[in-house]
């Protein structure tokens, strides 16, 4: 086995983090009740000097859309259609967004570099730039509403349409992921940069999320009954490993994309869910279970998905 495969050398620190963090749930070295802690630790203070400090460097007018544009529109009509299939509740939320959300940090940043260059790394930092700004905003708003409509339904109370929306792009916008990459995109605006004094602090706590997180998911899994959970893990793992990726072919190849763009995308696609999903799941509390597998899931798949994709995209005309 070649382990300097760039799907393999990309891949296999992720599966080795989520298994130490599972070797350290069964051997009770984090005890359950301690999960949720850490889990908050991650969302509410890792996750939130990572998304600032990556926007804060972002300048809008220097990015080429057209090919994450093509990306969003894929996954927007994945997401939809997933929402459909899963009953279109605050439960198919999570679920239709564990179908188009790539881990692309952990994963696609060294895969993507390996497999092409600098240039392919910078349309992936184009995507990384607006991934979670548009994928969690989006999911969060519909989350909310639905969470408003469920619970305006439990109580009987009819509240009005304009209210029930006002309140979830309310509580959309100030929120843990989508609140910091606001303010991150709208500070690099103004030009100034961080003062080393400020950005050091945050790129130490931004780079630990990724490990942290991952270890979080093997803890969660070691306290998961994958056997229950894995037919209902293998649905969004499959979704996301296979379908996002081909119907991400399929729009790009329609709507004239090619080259390196066409496949630094697709590539893209293909990637395993992100740790954000599972964080996604534990803030919500909905399907926690079940995306806790899928994480774990979609990463063994990807490794083969993954091969075959770069393996289909490079005999396809350019």
């Amino acid at each position: 086995m070649n382990l300097d495969h760039p799907v393999l050398s990309s891949l296999l620190p992720v599966v080795l983090l989520i298994f130490i963090g599972f070797v350290a749930g069964k051997a009770k070295l984090v005890r359950g009740e301690s999960v949720r802690d850490l889990s908050n630790l991650v969302f509410l203070v890792l996750t939130q000097a990572l998304l600032f400090r990556t926007m804060s460097s972002v300048h809008i007018e220097q990015l080429d859309f057209k090919p994450v544009a093509q990306y969003f529109l894929a996954a927007g009509m994945l997401f939809v259609a997933m929402l459909w299939a899963y009953g279109g509740n605050s439960r198919a939320s999570v679920l239709a967004l564990a179908g188009i959300f790539s881990n692309t940090l952990m994963i696609g940043v060294p895969l993507i570099g390996l497999a092409y260059g600098q240039e392919g790394q910078v349309l992936l930092f184009t995507l990384i730039s607006l991934h979670a700004l548009v994928l969690l905003s989006a999911a969060t708003l519909v989350l909310e509403l639905q969470v408003a409509h469920e619970q305006a339904t439990l109580s009987g109370e009819r509240r009005p349409v304009w209210r029930t929306v006002a309140s979830a792009v309310r509580n959309a916008i100030i929120h843990p992921v989508p609140l910091p990459i606001l303010l991150g995109l709208a500070y690099a605006q103004t030009g100034w940069g961080l003062h080393p004094v400020v950005d050091r602090p945050l790129a130490l706590l931004g780079s630990a999320f990724g490990p942290i997180a991952l270890v979080l998911v093997g803890i969660t899994l070691s306290q998961t009954p994958v056997g229950r959970q894995f037919t209902s893990a293998l649905k969004p793992s499959l979704v996301k490993t296979v379908l996002h990726p081909a119907l991400m072919l399929a729009v790009g190849w329609a709507l004239g994309l090619r080259g390196l763009h066409l496949s630094v995308m697709v590539v893209a696609a293909a990637l395993p869910i992100g740790a954000n999903v599972f964080l996604f799941s534990q803030r919500y509390r909905k399907e926690e279970d079940t995306v806790t597998a899928a994480v774990a899931v979609s990463t063994l798949i990807s490794m083969l998905g993954i091969s075959l994709t770069m393996a289909l995209l490079a005999v396809l005309p350019v």
